[in-house]
């Protein structure tokens, strides 16, 4: 009889763990003696920058003494700390998506950053999603839409259909609510003076306008209260006489 044998792996434990072959190499050893190979100047030769403690390289944009390019130019514009930088997106497009069956609107649920986003139609929300009026004569379904702000141009289009567009003011905690879908937090009011008359404007179809409160059926009661308080101001008056004689 001929007697099969047959080899089983070995079982992987804690006991027969090894490094890979070729993995680990050993540490130079510098500066322990002549005979080392690597004694005296440790392999980095005499003198010279490379030679001295530290590294004895360069930061970078260092040119050896001269004055660098980075200061040759001068210094032109500035950054502006408060610029926000909005996802744009044309009417066209919308339409297409549309005629796909890749996004869907009525009243009650309009289409905002979250649908955008999800659909492909945007890549990156940014600070809020902005929509234009580009060939505008391809929408032919009424569409209802909630972006961050709106040109004239679209919004005369998308009216003119049977469509509606609210501007809502998104910080950046609630316009990431807004694409995770969470409406567990309150989301924040504008607080800016632009954003203030920004969004209280029913030109700019703003949300916190009495009109969009009235015809918007989306509209929070605590935005009528804000409504009311973020436009106040307009009827406020000041004394005058007193400062004159000040």
């Amino acid at each position: 009889m001929s007697s099969v044998f047959r080899s089983r792996a070995a079982r992987i434990t804690l006991s027969n763990l090894s490094p890979g072959p070729n993995s680990q190499h050993a540490q130079k050893r510098l500066g322990r003696g002549q005979g080392s190979g690597r004694g005296g100047t440790s392999g980095r030769g005499h003198k010279g920058q490379k030679a001295r403690a530290g590294n004895g390289k360069p930061k970078a944009g260092f040119e050896g003494g001269q004055t660098p390019i980075t200061k040759r130019f001068p210094k032109k514009g500035f950054v502006n700390p408060n610029r926000k930088v909005y996802a744009p997106i044309n009417l066209d497009r919308i339409q297409h998506w549309i005629d796909q069956g890749r996004l869907q609107s009525s009243p009650e649920n309009p289409i905002t950053a979250r649908e955008l986003l999800l659909s492909g139609c945007i890549h990156n929300v940014h600070d809020g999603v902005k929509l234009l009026g580009d060939n505008a004569s391809f929408l032919k379904a009424p569409i209802h839409i909630t972006p961050s702000r709106a040109s004239q141009s679209a919004i005369k289009a998308v009216e003119s259909i049977g469509g509606s567009v609210f501007c809502q003011y998104y910080n950046p905690l609630a316009l990431r609510d807004c694409v995770k879908s969470r409406e567990d937090r309150t989301s924040a009011a504008p607080t800016r003076r632009t954003d203030i008359l920004w969004y209280t404007n029913w030109r700019n179809r703003g949300y916190l306008s009495p009109e969009a409160i009235e015809k918007n059926p989306k509209a929070e009661e605590r935005w009528k209260e804000l409504s009311k308080q973020l436009l106040s101001f307009k009827d406020q008056t000041f004394d005058t006489k007193g400062l004159k004689k000040l």
